[in-house]
């Protein structure tokens, strides 16, 4: 009786022993750093709101008041003002600061508004969880027309006489923007500015001494009554270019080495023709009506030369 052959064995084939194919794997995305990390790292969130705030025709002053702790706290909080997306061209915004910050410490912004309403954007910066952080903002209408007035006529220029060899640069202590003329300099003791000309000074700038640190000389612009712009040190520009809005007064305040070394007389003229009695250190210069500043001369006398200044109007 014949066998019955044995069935075959099936042989695994290459392609069943063959590991199945992986795709690769991406590498997990990176988790955002903690807080604790985020600060380790030198990074601080900070609260920010902006808002849209709608102003008429006219000159306005916009006040980050002082706040006591913002020397603490890197100038915060800080504010800007800036115009919006799409904004008309009928909006012009000018700092008291050349960076655009109103900080902390005490600055300000004039914005003029040629056509309104218009609105401009205030954009808030301050730190998070903080009782006293929030700014306090004030907004002093200045003018409600923005049109410059007509300025006098100016006379038709003298002959230019022939050119003598150019002198050596003489330093300037002191400088304005003078309605109609521009930027003009003067020393300390002389006037700055044309008294009965009719035109207004609209900023100023005062040099330190030599020997004397910026910050031991600061200065004020009258904006209104009981207004004064921002503290402004040495050799900063205080004041408008072009926007006709005039200074209504100015007051200087010497510090540390500046207040031992000199005393200070400052006087001016306005142009409703009043004019005042010289005034001492950290005292306002400027005329009961409030007219606009003509001219003005700032006397630093050494203090063996020095007498006593009568008092000024605080």
């Amino acid at each position: 009786m014949a066998k019955t052959p044995a069935p075959a064995r099936k042989t695994p084939t290459r392609a069943a022993s063959r590991p199945a194919a992986t795709r690769p794997v991406a590498p997990p995305p990176a988790a955002a750093p903690a807080p604790a990390a985020a600060k380790a790292a030198g990074v601080e969130e900070l609260k920010v709101s902006a808002h849209m705030m709608t102003l008429d025709a006219g000159l306005f002053c916009i006040v980050n008041e002082a706040n006591p702790a913002a020397a603490q706290r890197g100038g915060l909080p800080g504010v800007r003002v800036s115009p919006p997306p799409l904004a008309p061209d009928s909006v012009e915004i000018l700092a008291f600061r050349p960076d655009g910050w109103l900080s902390g410490l005490g600055d300000a912004a004039l914005v003029r508004v040629a056509r309104g309403p218009a609105r401009v954007m205030v954009t808030v910066y301050q730190l998070p969880g903080q009782a006293d952080s929030a700014p306090r903002l004030q907004v002093l209408r200045l003018a409600a027309a923005t049109g410059a007035p007509a300025a006098p006529p100016v006379p038709p220029p003298a002959a230019v006489p022939v050119a003598a060899a150019p002198a050596a640069p003489v330093r300037m202590d002191l400088l304005a923007h003078i309605q109609t003329r521009g930027d003009v300099g003067a020393r300390f003791g002389d006037w700055l500015g044309e008294a009965g000309s009719g035109h207004w000074i609209e900023g100023i700038a005062i040099a330190a001494p030599e020997g004397i640190d910026p910050a031991d000389l600061t200065y004020q612009a009258v904006l209104g009554r009981g207004w004064l712009s921002p503290w402004v040190e040495a050799g900063h520009y205080c004041g408008s270019r072009g926007m006709a809005l005039p200074l209504l007064g100015f007051r200087v305040r010497l510090q540390g080495e500046a207040a031992k070394r000199f005393d200070l007389r400052c006087e001016a003229t306005f142009i409703d023709g009043s004019k005042t009695r010289p005034v001492g250190n950290d005292e306002t210069c400027e005329s009961e009506s409030l007219a606009a500043l003509e001219s003005m001369r700032v006397t630093l006398l050494p203090r063996a030369a020095a007498k006593p200044a009568p008092r000024g109007r605080r």
